[in-house]
């Protein structure tokens, strides 16, 4: 079973940083591929990187996503934040592939907020 858990976000300035952390109190996370998603207040929501079981990540122009897992857990730095960048954030897991879908997921987190002040 795969129950994941977000934490790590918070409010922080326009231009700052934050490191967001899913951790799986389940099964071992290394068996799949795992992505962050957002979602803003009356918005979708949207993809934002994710990263494969082997370890190899999507691109972000800010934003850097890497796992450990050893400690069954997917990390999403993120630099140079804006106001744009407040939402929720999810981690999502996956079997198959990494995907921008949400209905490519199998298993969500009940997400953490993150809010930039600008």
């Amino acid at each position: 079973q795969v129950q994941l858990s977000e934490s790590g976000g918070g409010l922080v300035q326009a231009g700052g940083s934050l490191s967001l952390s899913c951790v799986n109190s389940g099964q071992t996370i290394s068996s799949y591929h795992v992505s962050w998603f957002r979602q803003a207040p009356g918005q979708d929501r949207e993809f934002v990187m994710g990263i494969s079981r082997g370890g190899v990540g999507t691109y972000h122009k800010r934003f850097t996503i890497s796992r450990d897992n050893a400690k069954n857990t997917v990390y999403l730095q993120m630099n140079n934040l804006g106001p744009e960048d407040t939402a929720v954030y999810f981690c999502a897991a996956s079997p198959q592939a990494i995907s921008p879908n949400t209905w490519g997921y199998d298993f969500w987190g009940q997400g953490t907020q993150v809010t930039v002040s600008s």
